[in-house]
C-alpha cells in the first residue's frame, strides 16, 4: 500500500541526504511562509535571498517554490545563515536567522566529530556516532516550536526586479549558444566569457 511522502521526505529526496543544514532550511522556509502568510510560490510572487549556498537552500527551494532557475532565489554568498523573504504584492519582508539550541551550543563532542568526519580522519565508530548524533539533532530541530528554531524580524527592503529573458547568440569561437548580455565582442567577433578568457589569457 502506497503512502504519501511527508514534506520532509520530499525535501530529503530532492537534496539526496538528510543533514542538519537541510533541516535548518526546512524550518526557515516554514517560518517564512508562516510570517508572510503566503502560499508556495508559483510565478515569482515571492523572492528569497539566501546569504549562503549551503544545504539549507535546497529545502527553501522545495518548500517555498523560490528557485534559482526561476530567478526568484538570489544567492548572496556572505557565508551567513541569514535569509530574507519578500512578497511582491505588498512588499512585506522578513529576515530569518536560525537559533542554536542549548544542546547544539554545549555539544563539544559533536563539533570535534564533525571536524574528523569531514577531514576524513574519523574511524568507523566515530562515523557511526556522528550519524547518530546528527539524526538526533535533525529530529530535535524538526520537532521544536518555530520560535525556538528561528528568529524572525520584519524588515523594509527593496524588491528585486523580476527575472528577465534574453535572446541567445552564437559564440564565434566555440559555436555554443550564450545569453546576449553575457556575450562579449573581441576582434569584431562574438565570444562567450570562457572563450574570451582563453583568448586573453585570463583562464
Amino acid at each position: 500500500m502506497c503512502t504519501e511522502k511527508t514534506l520532509w521526505e520530499k525535501v530529503v529526496d530532492f537534496h539526496g541526504h538528510a543533514c542538519t543544514g537541510l533541516a535548518t532550511g526546512f524550518r526557515v522556509a516554514e517560518a517564512a511562509l508562516s510570517a508572510l502568510q503566503g502560499d508556495r510560490d508559483i510565478d515569482e510572487e515571492m523572492v528569497a535571498i539566501a546569504e549562503n549556498d549551503s544545504c539549507a537552500v535546497d529545502a527553501i527551494q522545495v518548500i517555498t517554490g523560490c528557485t534559482y532557475g526561476k530567478g526568484n532565489l538570489i544567492i548572496r554568498d556572505y557565508g551567513k545563515q541569514a535569509y530574507t523573504f519578500i512578497l511582491r504584492k505588498n512588499g512585506k519582508a522578513v529576515r530569518i536567522t536560525p537559533k542554536k539550541s542549548d544542546k547544539e551550543k554545549q555539544d563539544d563532542e559533536m563539533a570535534e566529530l564533525r571536524k574528523k568526519v569531514f577531514s576524513g580522519r574519523a574511524d568507523e565508530e566515530e562515523k557511526k556516532l556522528f550519524q547518530s548524533k546528527t539524526k538526533d539533532l535533525i529530529n530535535e530541530m524538526l520537532s521544536r516550536p518555530l520560535d525556538e528554531v528561528c528568529r524572525v524580524e520584519e524588515i523594509t527592503c527593496e524588491i528585486p526586479a523580476k527575472a528577465r529573458i534574453f535572446s541567445s547568440v552564437i559564440c564565434s569561437y566555440c559555436g555554443e549558444m550564450v545569453m546576449e548580455p553575457r556575450a562579449r565582442i573581441i576582434g569584431g567577433r562574438t565570444a562567450c566569457i570562457p572563450c574570451l578568457e582563453k583568448l586573453t589569457g585570463l583562464d
